[in-house]
């Protein structure tokens, strides 16, 4: 943690240089994230509930679902110039050093311009909070941190995915997108909307729905099974297969020589 901290601080000296245009970027970021709140604000004018979930649920789903993948996007943005890493030798230098590789990768690029996305989710979380009707219980404010907290370490599991198909392409392949930033705009309503086949796919493949759906229906008090409650923690086994597939691409990893 330490050493994290310390790429933290370079990468916000770093950013920092120029000042006016780094908090223009934060602001522009902030609000750009507001267009998928209005498609869901616009969506609950028009209708009460989507699949027996009304506004305020979706609201806390959508919530938690920006927190995670900002949050994701905020700490695993070294892995989004990984191929550019490849192609200039700069990863046979990490290599050499007594750190893990995919943790020098992830904080080689820490982009802080993305707190503005999480500011926006803040806000929006601390108004469905109150508003949706939960009774906050120990528990429920535990699954809601699960969710969060579970949910970005996912979604940097699937950065890592997407960095690591650059062992064999040379470039990152943006089908990729369709998981991540495709998660992220889908996830904004409950993946039972979208029929039993993606959600068995988003539960037993890509495991996006253990820390947004199932743990959803735990909180609104649909599901009192405490399994509910800990699918998160179930998700964090993704990790497993991520950090494998990237371990392979490494035993194919052929030096540029520079």
């Amino acid at each position: 943690m330490k050493l994290y901290l310390k790429y933290c601080a370079i990468n916000m000296k770093s950013q920092m240089q120029y000042k006016f245009s780094f908090f223009l970027v934060i602001f522009g970021q902030f609000l750009s994230a507001f267009t998928m709140f209005f498609g869901v604000l616009f969506m609950f004018s028009i209708i009460n509930a989507v699949d027996g979930f009304t506004y305020s649920q979706v609201l806390l789903c959508y919530a938690s679902m920006s927190m995670a993948f900002s949050l994701a996007e905020l700490v695993s943005s070294g892995f989004a110039t990984f191929s550019g890493m490849l192609a200039n030798g700069t990863f046979d230098r990490i290599l050499v050093r007594p750190q893990s590789s995919i943790f020098q990768v992830m904080a080689s690029r820490i982009d802080l311009a993305r707190l503005g996305i999480t500011a926006q989710s803040v806000i929006i979380l601390c108004w469905a909070v109150p508003n949706s009707g939960v009774s906050w219980t120990w528990d429920k404010i535990l699954t809601l941190c699960l969710m969060i907290i579970c949910g970005s370490i996912i979604f940097s599991c699937l950065f890592l995915i997407q960095a690591s198909f650059a062992f064999f392409t040379t470039e990152g392949l943006e089908f990729m997108n369709v998981l991540t930033y495709g998660g992220r705009e889908h996830g904004r309503y409950p993946f039972s909307i979208y029929g039993k086949g993606v959600l068995r796919f988003l539960t037993f493949v890509i495991p996006l729905a253990l820390f947004q759906y199932y743990p959803l229906l735990y909180l609104i008090g649909r599901e009192s099974s405490v399994y509910y409650m800990l699918t998160p923690l179930f998700g964090l086994l993704f990790m497993i297969p991520s950090c494998a597939f990237f371990r392979f691409g490494l035993g194919r990893y052929r030096s540029t020589g520079s």
